[in-house]
C-alpha cells in the first residue's frame, strides 16, 4: 500500500497556488470539489456534464492519497522458502481532505448548509435513482493546476466546533474521503489514481475557447470538449481573466456537445 501526503500552507492567506491577475496582483486559487453526472462504461463510469461545485472556504492544509494492491502467496507443503508473491489486482485510489467552514463573521449565517451539501454527495442522484443502478455524483478535487481522479465520496465526518448563542452551528471541520471510480481505461491503466498537473490558461481580450483549442490541440472544434471539461456554462462568453484548465487531448471527450 502506498500513501502520499501533500502538505501546504493552507488557510485564507495561503499563497501556495497563485496566479497573476490583470492588475499584476497575486490572486489565491481556491480548492474545490467539482460535481458531475456520470454514464456507465465497461467496469465503471465516466464523467458526464458538470452539475455544480463545492468551494473550499479555506484552502486545505494537507491532503492524503493512498493506493494499495493485493498480492498472494501459494506456499508448497514442506517448502523451506516462501513462494514468490503473485500480483492479483490493484485497489482503488483514495483521497482524504479536510474542509473548514466558518461563519463567525456573520452570526445570521450557518455552516449547516455547506455540510449538508457534502452529505448529499454520499447518496444517489435524483437522475440515477430512477435507474436500476443508482449512483452518487462523481467528484473531482481541483486546486489550481492540480486535479484528482474521478471519484465518489464514501464518507463525510463533520465536527461542529462553535455555535451562536441560539445554538446555530457557525464553525465546522469536515473530513471527506473520496474513492476512485474505475473508468473505461481502468484495466489498461492501473496507476491512474493520482493527482494530475495540468496547465492553466488565463483568457485574454481576444481569446475564445476555439482559439485556445486550436493553439493547444490544433483543432478548433475541440472548444466544446474544453468547455465541458471546465464546466463552462456559456462557452461563447468566457470572461476576460478567467482561468481554464488545459488537459491533454486524451482527457477530452470529442463528442461533448
Amino acid at each position: 500500500m502506498s500513501s502520499i501526503a501533500l502538505t501546504t500552507g493552507g488557510g485564507a492567506d495561503s499563497d501556495s497556488e497563485t496566479s497573476e491577475s490583470d492588475g499584476g496582483r497575486a490572486q489565491v486559487m481556491k480548492a474545490s470539489l467539482k460535481l458531475y453526472d456520470s454514464s456507465a462504461t465497461t467496469g465503471g463510469r465516466k464523467l458526464g456534464s458538470h452539475t455544480g461545485t463545492i468551494h473550499f472556504q479555506f484552502n486545505p492544509k494537507e491532503l492524503t492519497i493512498s493506493k494499495s494492491a493485493k498480492w498472494e502467496r501459494k506456499n508448497e507443503r514442506g517448502a523451506k522458502k516462501a513462494a514468490s508473491p503473485q500480483f492479483s489486482g490493484a485497489d482503488p485510489c483514495k483521497l482524504t481532505v479536510e474542509m473548514f467552514f466558518d461563519a463567525t463573521a456573520n452570526h445570521d449565517s450557518s455552516v449547516v448548509e455547506s455540510v449538508e451539501q457534502l452529505f448529499s454527495c454520499c447518496v444517489p442522484t435524483e437522475k440515477t435513482s430512477r435507474d436500476d443502478k443508482p449512483v452518487p455524483p462523481l467528484v473531482v478535487f481541483s486546486w489550481g493546476d492540480i486535479t484528482s481522479f474521478p471519484a465518489f465520496i464514501t464518507q463525510v465526518s463533520a465536527k461542529y466546533t462553535l455555535f451562536a448563542s441560539g445554538g446555530m452551528p457557525i464553525r465546522a471541520t469536515c473530513s471527506v474521503t473520496l474513492e476512485e471510480m474505475p473508468g473505461e481505461n481502468s484495466q489498461q491503466n492501473p496507476t491512474s489514481g493520482s493527482l494530475a498537473v495540468r496547465r492553466a490558461h488565463r483568457m485574454g481580450d481576444r481569446d475564445t475557447l476555439a482559439t485556445v483549442a486550436y493553439a493547444e490541440y490544433g483543432d478548433a472544434t475541440l472548444w466544446r470538449a474544453l468547455a465541458r471539461f471546465n464546466g463552462v456554462d456559456d462557452p461563447l462568453r468566457v470572461p476576460v481573466g478567467s482561468v481554464i484548465m488545459v488537459p491533454s487531448a486524451a482527457e477530452l471527450d470529442p463528442t461533448a456537445g
